[in-house]
């Protein structure tokens, strides 16, 4: 199968925060807010969650399609993902822009508050699907991104019969209500973490069995307690994997979303593919930046072993 991840590319600019967000939020304060927090690391990264996706289904050994918009200075950026196997050509670069910038500030219980500036983004609603069309064989991730790109890529996979995942993630935000619901319906999944899913359910104004009943496979991300599958009236539980230290959680969602479509493009069983993505996710945690891990597929496995237990078709994908 091949795989389509369009969405943002971004630098990262990561702070820490010695502290609980949560001890400086006034509930009764929070239509004024005016806090700032002393941070105590600040560290540049590589990231945006199209990119992010890319990275780790390279680890993978996937070589998938990065499909988006970057600015002059993407050019190392790219020369990298290409050696690890990410096919780049599908970047459109612009020279009067610089490439989107995430700046995030993460508590020390994992919580994060971040902003993102736009630059090369605004550029992608530029890009089209087309050339994927009436591919049975093609899976289109669409992550978040410039929310008119967005709107336009659903309208476009439906209209060319290419198969998507719709992922708004923190586009929520942007995205109107019927825009999420058109989003929704005729996915063939629908990712979100439990944050996003709440928000969702309250801009579409659907509670969760209406959503369920839109759309086939809905997959909740739920931090420390794992993630939840719901596809064909069942509840599939995916218990996370075990960190070896913790450092940062900016990236764990996308690495998450690596792994399992890594699982189902190779038309594993939801369990595993959720296995995969809970793995891969732990790996990110464990590192100060979304793509600053690497792992040897012989490691992955016996990772995925020592959490899951053996699984004689997962040792196949990663070694076979």
């Amino acid at each position: 199968m091949k795989i389509v991840v369009t969405g943002s590319i971004a630098f990262d600019y990561l702070m820490t925060f010695n502290g609980e967000f949560s001890k400086y939020l006034l509930a009764e304060k929070l239509d004024s807010i005016s806090v700032s927090f002393l941070v105590e690391t600040l560290n540049k990264r590589r990231g945006g969650c199209a990119a992010n996706i890319a990275y780790n289904l390279a680890l993978l050994k996937e070589n998938p399609i990065l499909f988006g918009t970057a600015g002059i200075d993407f050019e190392e950026y790219k020369t990298d993902l290409e050696n690890l196997g990410v096919d780049t050509s599908y970047v459109r670069m612009f020279s009067d822009s610089y490439t989107s910038s995430f700046f995030a500030n993460s508590d020390r219980k994992g919580n994060q508050i971040a902003s993102f500036y736009m630059g090369a983004m605004k550029y992608a609603k530029e890009l089209s699907l087309e050339e994927f069309k009436d591919s049975n064989s093609t899976m289109i991730i669409i992550s978040p991104n410039d929310p008119e790109a967005m709107v336009q890529y659903i309208s476009q996979c439906k209209q060319f019969g290419i198969n998507y995942i719709f992922d708004p993630g923190q586009q929520i935000v942007q995205l109107e209500g019927n825009q999420l619901i058109e989003g929704m319906v005729g996915a063939t999944i629908l990712i979100l973490n439990d944050y996003e899913f709440e928000m969702f359910k309250q801009k579409t104004a659907k509670a969760e069995g209406e959503i369920l009943s839109h759309v086939e496979n809905v997959v909740v991300t739920r931090g420390d307690k794992g993630a939840d599958i719901y596809t064909n009236g069942k509840e599939i539980h995916i218990p996370v994997a075990k960190i070896k230290k913790y450092q940062d959680p900016t990236g764990v969602g996308d690495a998450f979303r690596a792994g399992f479509l890594k699982g189902i493009s190779c038309n594993l069983s939801w369990e595993e593919a959720g296995r995969l993505g809970s793995l891969a996710a732990a790996y990110v945690l464990e590192a100060d930046g979304p793509q600053s891990h690497v792992f040897s597929q012989k490691e992955f496995l016996k990772r995925y072993n020592d959490n899951f237990g053996k699984s004689t078709s997962i040792a196949s994908i990663l070694t076979g």
